[in-house]
């Protein structure tokens, strides 16, 4: 087993991307853009007729859906020609935003969709890059450009870019897109979660216009030895030996420089004194200009420090508790649809920040909407941000790993401007074995290697022998922080009363987050017995109420994050009274009301708040 852990790691160096071997445009959504949101057709494709022929190979003209062809000018000129799909008169729906909500039959649908619209654009002119963007789109994307394939990409919860210089017109312009939601279990996530797959394209859509050679890249950031560090990448056919600079106006700081051969420079300069550093409390942020020749890329940052020290984490080299909720990708409302607004984005997060008197929020089990951590670092909420490896991987297929690097990195890259990030997560509740701790270390090593200022965690599980809780997975030699999800007391027959009187042994000096507990409540379902049943908000609460008594006996917590904030779709969750196709976990109801729970913990943040413990 452990040779197949080392051939696995050296496949998956072989079989991952470039680390840059392709334009990032990193800090797309704050540059200058053509929205292609809005409305666009919509045809499904169940058996997948618009990719392949029924004997594979290329399908036929009557099924290509991304053909460019107005079907009634072909047919007036051929009257016998057969076309088993019309995009110009298919429906209509508003992207972004899942499929589930595009009718009552796609609830369920687990498949091919394919979208197509047309849009108003110029020919590049000389010396410019068009890219075309996808904020998201889950869970692979088959792109096309005036009928011609501009690229795909798998992963639902990511960024992706395609030069389409060459394929744009004066005029109208068509652009489809084949979205297929399907996983197998050698996909990261597998097809077994309990989250509901919101297929579709989930985040914007745009057109970004940049110089020939432009600033591709950089990452800012405030390092641990007090300077303020840059690494900046220029890309073009002019992107060796180039001048850029580097401005913080507010501060009158200018970090100057020309890169080497492969367009990188990575330099620092001292932090300013009037430097305000990037807090809960006070969440300052600073406009930062990167600029080369004609391209100037603007960002908002906020400069911080977190790092850990025996079982303490440190922000800006002091104690903090991490006082949080968990939370899925989902607005508030009877029928999410995952279009996460600013204003879905600070509905949900204000009520951690002012409702539970919160500073953290963990965004499981994916990355979530860059929308969401940029709201995250303007209200001052500290972010554990996670790729979905989830339970049952295939730790053997280097694919699947090389899968989960991808994810990885492009999550990291998006979002290492974030003040608001502080650690990055790399699985949760996975099985311990070679093959897992094998493909997870490769993880941690490459998220080591673009961010080393951030810390790293995983939530694992723990080992219990009668009231006693242990944590022995190896992985934990590997982490900066110790995650573990807990669930005694629902997952099991305690009685409540029970779960003070818990011991929590850790086997390291390092801090421990309690990055899940819940039990699950539906909203309005009272019962006033000495011992209420479950599903009951009161039985919630005092779930709440014992499990917090249990925490607080914990010497090496640093930070908590119950499951979870809202009440969320999972198709695994059918009972017909209580949940009805809903996990009844959050503390709110998917419209907002909050549940007795709510105030529990938001009485114990206001507590911990004033004493940072």
């Amino acid at each position: 087993m452990r040779l197949l852990s080392r051939v696995l790691v050296l496949l998956a160096l072989f079989l991952a991307p470039p680390a840059l071997a392709q334009a990032l445009l990193t800090g797309a959504d704050m540059r200058p853009s053509q929205s292609l949101d809005g409305a666009w057709h919509w045809s499904v494709d169940p058996y997948r007729d618009g990719k392949a022929g029924f004997h594979g190979g290329m399908p036929g003209e009557s099924s290509r859906r991304w053909s460019e062809v107005n079907q009634a000018d072909a047919l007036e000129k051929n009257p016998s020609a057969l076309y088993e799909f019309d995009m110009q008169r298919s429906p209509v729906v508003h992207l972004p935003g899942s499929w589930i909500g595009h009718a009552a039959e796609m609830r369920y649908y687990q498949g091919l969709v394919w979208y197509q619209r047309n849009f108003e654009a110029r020919k590049p002119a000389p010396g410019t890059r068009v890219f075309l963007r996808f904020g998201a789109a889950d869970y692979t994307a088959d792109v096309y450009l005036n009928g011609k394939s501009v690229g795909n990409h798998r992963g639902g919860f990511t960024p992706f870019v395609f030069d389409v210089t060459e394929l744009l017109r004066d005029g109208s312009n068509q652009i489809t897109v084949g979205v297929d939601s399907a996983r197998t279990d050698d996909d990261v996530p597998p097809p077994v979660t309990d989250w509901e797959t919101y297929g579709g394209i989930t985040r914007s859509v745009t057109l970004i216009t940049v110089p020939e050679t432009f600033v591709d890249n950089a990452w800012v950031r405030l390092g641990r030895d007090g300077r303020i560090h840059a690494d900046i990448r220029i890309y073009g056919s002019q992107a060796s030996n180039r001048d850029f600079s580097v401005r913080i106006p507010a501060l009158g700081l200018t970090l100057s420089g020309r890169t080497g051969q492969d367009g990188q420079w990575t330099g620092s300069a001292p932090a300013p004194r009037a430097l305000k550093r990037w807090s809960p409390e006070a969440p300052t942020l600073y406009d930062v200009e990167t600029a080369s020749g004609d391209d100037v890329l603007r960002d908002r940052i906020g400069f911080r420090t977190i790092e850990t020290r025996g079982t303490q984490i440190l922000l800006n080299g002091k104690p903090v508790f991490l006082r949080g909720i968990s939370m899925h990708e989902e607005e508030l409302g009877n029928n999410p649809i995952r279009a996460i607004t600013p204003a879905a984005a600070r509905a949900l997060l204000t009520e951690i920040k002012l409702g539970l008197n919160g500073n953290f929020v963990r965004l499981a089990h994916y990355p979530h909407s860059e929308v969401m951590t940029r709201m995250a670092d303007e209200l001052g909420l500290l972010v554990w941000s996670e790729v979905p490896v989830y339970w049952r991987v295939n730790w053997e297929n280097p694919k699947t790993l090389a899968d989960a690097r991808t994810q990885l990195r492009e999550n990291i890259l998006r979002d290492r401007n974030r003040a608001s990030i502080a650690l990055w997560s790399v699985a949760n509740e996975t099985p311990v074995g070679d093959a897992r701790n094998a493909f997870l270390r490769t993880l941690i090593a490459d998220v080591r290697g673009f961010d080393d200022s951030r810390l790293v965690t995983a939530a694992l599980l723990s080992k219990r022998e009668g009231k006693v809780m242990s944590i022995d997975d190896p992985l934990v030699a590997d982490l900066d922080v110790m995650a573990i999800n807990t669930y005694n007391g629902w997952y099991s027959q305690d009685p409540l009363a029970d779960l003070p009187g818990f011991e929590w042994r850790s086997p390291t000096d390092k801090p421990l987050i309690f990055s899940e507990f819940g039990a699950d409540a539906q909203a309005g379902y009272h019962d006033a017995a000495s011992r209420p049943h479950k599903f009951s908000e009161e039985f919630q609460a005092e779930y709440f109420r014992q499990t917090l008594a249990m925490a607080a006996k914990v010497p090496f917590l640093a930070g908590m994050s119950p499951w979870l904030l809202k009440d969320f779709r999972s198709p695994r969750r059918q009972h017909p009274v209580f949940q009805q196709g809903w996990n009844r976990k959050g503390l709110i109801s998917e419209t907002g009301a909050r549940k007795q729970a709510f105030y529990v913990l938001a009485e114990e943040y206001r507590r911990r708040a004033g004493s940072n413990r």
